[in-house]
């Protein structure tokens, strides 16, 4: 069983609230739909649950999967990849609801959105997971895939405008 020191670091909540609350800001004002309260769950969102919950995984992949060879590089990047699935994915859309005070748009349509948005980022997600669980070192892992949220964030509010 991990210490409670072990699955919480000041490092991470720092980098974690930061980089998320950054890349969704940034997103939500390309979007023209920036909210401070918004911006503030997000950042404690990010600095918290995220920065908990995703470094505790990736040491788990780093420890169960720890041996060279193509073969556990290849699981390390799908169990990556699987972590970030659509009941994930609808969880924090349900997060952005609540820090928008728009709760009661939480309903199952977020799931559908998920499945959307995990098929569809599928090819780059898995090259993303796949370099950041074996090129990164583990210190590093969960600001490289916060680093990435963020940027797939700026991209989807910048692919709103563009093709919009």
């Amino acid at each position: 069983m991990a210490s409670a020191s072990r699955i919480f670091s000041w490092r991470n909540a720092l980098r974690g609230g930061l980089v998320y609350a950054t890349g969704d800001s940034i997103a939500t004002l390309i979007g023209g739909e920036f909210m401070l309260p918004r911006a503030l769950g997000v950042l404690v969102l990010g600095g918290t649950l995220y920065a908990s919950e995703i470094p505790a995984y990736f040491r788990w992949i780093e420890t169960r999967f720890s041996r060279s060879g193509r073969g556990n590089k290849i699981k390390r990047a799908l169990l990556a990849q699987a972590f970030f699935n659509p009941l994930w994915i609808a969880r924090h859309l349900a997060f952005i609801k609540l820090f928008s005070g728009r709760g009661s748009e939480i309903d199952w349509h977020l799931l559908a959105i998920g499945v959307d948005s995990f098929l569809h980022i599928v090819p780059i997600g898995l090259l993303m997971n796949y370099t950041i669980q074996n090129r990164v070192p583990l210190s590093w892992r969960f600001l490289a895939s916060a680093s990435y949220s963020a940027v797939m964030a700026i991209y989807f509010a910048l692919s709103e405008v563009w093709f919009g």
